[in-house]
């Protein structure tokens, strides 16, 4: 049986709890506020970064782990006897963070083997595929193994979410100003989809209610699931979610995660999206 560490990044919104659990090193981003820099889920948890969000007049700015931060997780990892790592960042279309990992990986004289995946994803899209890798690395799978489920994972993940504010869209400069006073005035809720590692528009809804709903209708026609997340970004209205999917058959439990700083950042609180991962 092979020894595998799986290795990510903060962007994945896993929970400290559950990536201890699953045997997964999260290497974090940092935030930056002013002149203030945090690092993610270590100095700031989601609930003070949306707190500060709230009182800030500027957007925050993420930045990725730097090489050596990652080369510090494998020089662990082979240190605890692990015979190799695979690493699963966030979208290479979204951050620096996928080629940190790869320099670190690149640089290594040892032999010691490290393959990097840019899994197209990012919060708990990404997070399903490193919950995929981890349960593989568990049973005893190899490298090569692992790498190839992997692979597979991405291309079945998916994650649709609800804004429910543009401000932080306008604030980061993603929108006009009169746009983001429209979609204001009309309560416009845009839903967002990830698309080939990037953040499209799926759609628009008149109201949150409408929204949330759609989001959950997408859900009921999506099945069969190997794996089901929520994530939000402390919205006070998670319940009405789970509440209408009480009655819809995941087939898996549903995670429930709370949104970080890289998706946060530009989404803005109350944000709550769906991630999921299809069956084969």
């Amino acid at each position: 049986m092979a020894k595998i560490k799986i290795v990510t990044d903060s962007a994945c919104d896993l929970s400290p709890q559950l990536a201890e659990q699953s045997d997964v090193t999260v290497v974090p981003l940092s935030i930056r506020f002013g002149d203030h820099e945090y690092t993610d889920r270590v100095e700031l948890t989601p609930t003070q970064f949306w707190d500060l969000c709230r009182s800030a007049k500027e957007l925050p700015e993420t930045a990725a782990p730097s090489p050596g931060a990652f080369a510090k997780a494998y020089d662990e990892a082979k240190e605890a006897g692990y015979d190799g790592v695979v690493v699963v960042n966030l979208s290479a279309a979204l951050s620096g963070t996928y080629q940190s990992a790869r320099t670190a990986a690149d640089s290594r004289t040892d032999g010691f083997p490290v393959t990097v995946i840019d899994s197209k994803a990012v919060t708990m899209a990404q997070g399903l595929v490193v919950l995929v890798a981890a349960d593989l690395a568990k049973s005893g799978a190899d490298l090569n193994t692992i790498t190839e489920a992997i692979e597979s994972a991405i291309s079945r993940t998916h994650v649709l979410g609800v804004l429910d504010t543009l401000d932080h869209l306008v604030k980061g400069g993603r929108v006009g100003g009169a746009k983001g006073l429209l979609g204001s005035v009309l309560s416009i809720k845009p839903i967002l989809e990830l698309r080939d590692g990037v953040v499209e528009e799926e759609s628009k809804q008149r109201t949150r209610s409408r929204a949330l709903k759609y989001l959950v209708d997408k859900i009921r026609t999506a099945g069969p699931f190997e794996r089901v997340a929520i994530v939000h970004g402390d919205a006070s209205d998670l319940s009405v979610v789970t509440d209408m999917l009480a009655d819809v058959d995941l087939g898996t439990d549903l995670v429930i995660s709370d949104l970080g700083p890289v998706v946060g950042t530009h989404g803005g609180p109350g944000l709550i999206g769906v991630c999921y991962l299809t069956a084969k």
